[in-house]
C-alpha cells in the first residue's frame, strides 16, 4: 500500500471522522499548526537534554496527537477534566522546581530551549484557532483550548529548565 492515495488531489481531504472537506478547512489549519508544534517537539527532543525534559517532551508529543484525533472528529473526545488535570499536574511540579527569572527573556540561550520557546509560540497560534473553532461550534470541547493554554505555560517552563539560566530583556 503506499502513502500516495490522490484522493486528496481535488483539494479536500478526510477527518478521522470520515467526512471529507476542504484543505482550507479552518480545522485543516489548525491541524495543521499541531503538525509543527508536533515537529518543533521532536527537534527539541533531539537536542542534548537532561532525561526526564526529554520524557517530559514526548509526553506532550504524544498527548497532542490525542487533541489532533479530537480536532479531526465530531465524536467526544478525551480531553476532558482528568486529562487537563494530569498537564496542570506535571506543570505545577516543573514550576516548583525550576527557578523564575525577573522580567521578560530573550529565547535563545541553548538550542534545545529556543525549540521549546518556538513550540510555545506554535501553541499559541494553535490555541487561537481552536479558539475560533470553539466559537463557531466547529469543535464541541472547549476543554481543548483550556489545555492549550495551559499546555504554552508549561513549554515556558520547560524551555527555562532546558536553559538553566535566561537572558533578560534589558541588562540591568
Amino acid at each position: 500500500m503506499s502513502i500516495t492515495t490522490r484522493t486528496g488531489d481535488d483539494g479536500t481531504t478526510r477527518l478521522f471522522s470520515g467526512e471529507r472537506v476542504s484543505k482550507t478547512d479552518p480545522r485543516l489549519e489548525a491541524l495543521g499548526d499541531l503538525d509543527e508544534l508536533v515537529s518543533a517537539l521532536g527537534v527539541a527532543r533531539a537536542q542534548p537534554l537532561p532525561e526526564d525534559l526529554r520524557t517530559d517532551l514526548l509526553t506532550t508529543q504524544r498527548e497532542l496527537f490525542i487533541l489532533g484525533a479530537e480536532l479531526a472528529s465530531s465524536g467526544p473526545g478525551r480531553v476532558d477534566a482528568a486529562f487537563l488535570a494530569l498537564l496542570e499536574t506535571r506543570r505545577d511540579e516543573l514550576e516548583a522546581r525550576t527557578p523564575h527569572p525577573e522580567g521578560f527573556i530573550l529565547p535563545g540561550e541553548t538550542v534545545a530551549g529556543a525549540y521549546i520557546d518556538l513550540a510555545r509560540s506554535l501553541a499559541r497560534r494553535l490555541e487561537r484557532r481552536v479558539a475560533g473553532l470553539v466559537a463557531e461550534s466547529r469543535i464541541g470541547n472547549p476543554r481543548v483550548g483550556v489545555w492549550l493554554n495551559r499546555l504554552s505555560d508549561y513549554l515556558w517552563l520547560l524551555a527555562r529548565a532546558a536553559e538553566k539560566t535566561s537572558r533578560p530583556l534589558k541588562d540591568t
